[in-house]
């Protein structure tokens, strides 16, 4: 049986799987822990360019230092991070749904190309939860938008995202920021025009072009070009659709007012009749103060915390087709195979890790006189004790059905077929606690 060998990468106790997210910098992948279970979601970026790069250093060890100060039900979470001789990992909360506004289309509330009013009103509202959370941590986001935020598998909104966030300490002088960022259809008037700027209030504009976003199914500021489009951001010129009910109009042009100095704040937010409707607030309780050991030993690239890195060949998986074609009814196979009455081959399914079943095989065969190579969840058995047909040989391999179930094949491939009959009723004896049984024992394979 040819099939393609399957491989696993390890990374300290993490089992990397497939790339879930590419962007310019880093790539994401989906990881296990492998000592909980739990997936995770890891960011891979590359040492060498990173650490050459002094500004983009700062500005990754700004995001994490920054996320692991948060800790709250809506914010996606950094475990903690990592780093081997050539890349930097970090370790985040997995948030399987995918990100809010690719998943609209799928939700049950979807209507014309947007989301009813009640719906666009909870993701609002976990948004503002989020949001007022980060800013009474002097945290500001900066690039709020759709694809930064993220939904878990009950359907949970998650902010994600921190590249360009701001903490209150690197305000200017006058108390305000000054680095003009984020996204330009989303931005506030007092960041796309360059002016100084409270984070706070810019972050608030974000969550209002999305709040329009998500009630109307496009963008309240659009142009192709540049300019006009920060004009008509300056000016707050946009229509708010016929559809949207008065309360969500008002409270939209609350947000969305040019002025930063008149524009509405959280606490008034939360008082809105609109925003209150079926308000339940988020409860959570606060963990310990974050530990930034781990960023700083990778920012030093301290050896010593070196994570270990590397790849594992792991069984082939079997779908629902492979088992049928391997049953006994229906592989041709066996109408080949046989020679004296016995079977050059056969398979039996197994409970178990894969490593667990390849360690009680080699602990049957040795006793039997079986000299034995290994490689990953292949086995090459040799009998030191020539037979009727000199020395039998026998190879193994091991397949994966489910992470606890594997098919375990055990083929001739040298030697007499009764001595490798006799040698597999042995075989199967002694791994008896392991054997998978189905409702029917008939079935010689199973015994």
């Amino acid at each position: 049986m040819n099939r393609p060998k399957v491989q696993r990468r390890i990374v300290g106790k993490y089992e990397v799987g497939k790339t879930i997210g590419q962007g310019t910098f880093a790539k994401v992948r989906y990881a296990k822990n492998t000592e909980t279970g739990e997936s995770v979601a890891l960011k891979i970026l590359d040492k060498q360019k990173l650490l050459k790069n002094n500004k983009m250093a700062g500005q990754i060890k700004r995001e994490i230092s920054t996320m692991k100060l948060i800790n709250h039900p809506n914010v996606v979470r950094v475990y903690e991070v990592l780093a081997s001789k050539t890349k930097i990992y970090i370790v985040l909360e997995f948030a399987m749904g995918g990100n809010l506004f690719d998943k609209i289309p799928k939700l049950m509330q979807v209507h014309d190309g947007r989301l009813k009013e009640d719906g666009a009103r909870s993701y609002f509202q976990q948004l503002i939860n989020a949001v007022d959370y980060c800013h009474s941590r002097g945290v500001y986001h900066r690039d709020l938008k759709p694809e930064n935020l993220l939904l878990d598998a009950q359907g949970n909104l998650k902010v994600s995202d921190f590249g360009l966030s701001a903490l209150s300490r690197q305000a200017g002088g006058d108390g305000l920021l000054h680095t003009a960022c984020g996204t330009p259809n989303y931005a506030a008037p007092e960041v796309v025009t360059d002016q100084g700027y409270d984070g706070a209030t810019a972050d608030l504009w974000s969550c209002g072009v999305i709040l329009f976003e998500l009630l109307s199914g496009y963008l309240p500021f659009e142009d192709s070009n540049l300019m006009t489009l920060y004009n008509k951001i300056t000016a707050a010129e946009y229509n708010c659709p016929s559809w949207l009910s008065p309360g969500a109009k008002n409270l939209i042009v609350r947000i969305l007012d040019p002025n930063p100095t008149t524009r509405i704040k959280v606490p008034e937010i939360l008082e809105d009749a609109w925003f209150k409707k079926d308000y339940k607030p988020t409860l959570f309780e606060e963990k310990d103060k974050a530990n930034l050991a781990d960023v700083e030993a990778v920012f030093r690239d301290s050896e010593e915390h070196h994570v270990t890195e590397k790849k594992e060949e792991k069984p082939t998986p079997m779908n629902a087709f492979d088992l049928i074609s391997m049953s006994r009814a229906l592989d041709l196979g066996n109408f080949f195979e046989e020679e004296g009455g016995f079977k050059r081959e056969t398979r039996f399914a197994a409970t178990g890790s894969a490593n667990e079943l390849v360690q009680k095989i080699e602990a049957a065969s040795k006793p039997l006189g079986f000299e034995i190579q290994k490689k990953n969840f292949k086995m090459r058995l040799e009998n030191v004790n020539p037979g009727r047909k000199g020395n039998l040989e026998v190879a193994t391999e091991i397949f994966q059905v489910s992470p606890s179930l594997h098919m375990v094949e055990v083929r001739k491939t040298k030697g007499d077929t009764l001595e490798f009959h006799k040698f597999y009723k042995k075989l199967s004896t002694t791994l008896n606690d392991v054997v998978w049984k189905s409702g029917d024992t008939s079935d010689s394979n199973n015994k």
